[in-house]
């Protein structure tokens, strides 16, 4: 697995104790998007940006993944030299691969902090009438998509699937070279799409989760992945969110600015928060110095 954003190696004890940041992009995207994030961090961290399984150098991978955990096990080559804690930042299917690393995978325990910015959890809007209505909506894109996708028509799969993510933003039309290298990775959405689609119990993981956790929203962006992030809200305990009303579902390259520093001092505070020992350890201590 790639890393894609060059980060000089430890080289002492010093730097091999730093925390490790794993940024996942999204479909259609690379390691590459976090390049501000990186910048933004700094030498605190040690900073890994894995291309997902079908995308940047990755993108000739012959065993597509077709569920998140065998997602996670695609890039477990990263996570593994990731030593140590490790705080997760997902965007959009990269999102939605770092909830399930968060919430149930055999890398979960070393989790220190979560930012979810717009995770693509479909499943999670199952519960309720309104809710199942932006799901359906969402297997229809997929639907369509897909279907263009197995015809061959890569040009169309891919102008119906920005169509939907551009929500309410603005319609700008993309450079010939970013189509070109979407439609070089388009087959990959179908895998991408089924994935989502087959992950189940997101509420009950979402529920169990006691790690630090940032979520990102757009006010632009499709109803769909806000009405995620509220219902993540609502069923996480103390998780932190933030809503930008002028942003659409690119929120991470659109708004960088306002977005990477939140992330910063949300991965500072769960640092500072694992060094304080907590009160039930105390009387153990004195005991122990007794």
């Amino acid at each position: 697995m790639t890393n894609v954003i060059q980060i000089p190696r430890a080289k002492h004890d010093k730097e091999r104790d730093k925390t490790c940041v794993v940024a996942l992009h999204c479909s259609l995207g690379s390691g590459r998007q976090w390049k501000a994030l990186a910048d933004e961090l700094g030498p605190n961290h040690r900073f890994f940006a894995p291309d997902i399984a079908g995308y940047g150098a990755n993108g000739c991978a012959l065993d597509l993944p077709l569920r998140l955990a065998e997602e996670i096990r695609a890039i477990s080559g990263t996570l593994k030299h990731a030593e140590g804690p490790i705080h997760l930042v997902g965007h959009s299917y990269g999102g939605a691969i770092a909830f399930k690393i968060a919430t149930c995978s055999p890398f979960a325990h070393r989790v220190r902090s979560l930012t979810l910015i717009e995770p693509v959890l479909p499943t999670l809007l199952c519960e309720s009438e309104a809710d199942r209505r932006l799901h359906a909506r969402f297997e229809q894109v997929a639907h369509e998509v897909s279907e263009d996708i197995w015809n061959g028509s890569m040009l169309e799969a891919i102008d119906k699937f920005m169509a939907f993510w551009n929500g309410s933003g603005p319609q700008d039309r993309l450079p010939a070279s970013a189509r070109l290298r979407m439609i070089e990775r388009a087959h990959k959405l179908v895998f991408d799409f089924t994935a989502a689609f087959a992950e189940e119990n997101v509420a009950t993981a979402a529920a169990s989760l006691r790690v630090p956790t940032l979520l990102f929203s757009g006010g632009l962006s499709p109803y769909l992945t806000q009405r995620i992030v509220q219902r993540l809200d609502a069923i996480m305990d103390g998780a932190e969110v933030r809503h930008l009303p002028t942003a659409g579902h690119m929120l991470p390259l659109t708004h960088a600015s306002s977005l990477n520093p939140a992330i910063a001092r949300h991965i500072a505070r769960a640092d500072e928060l694992a060094s304080v020992p907590l009160a039930l350890d105390k009387p153990a201590a004195a005991q122990a110095e007794g």
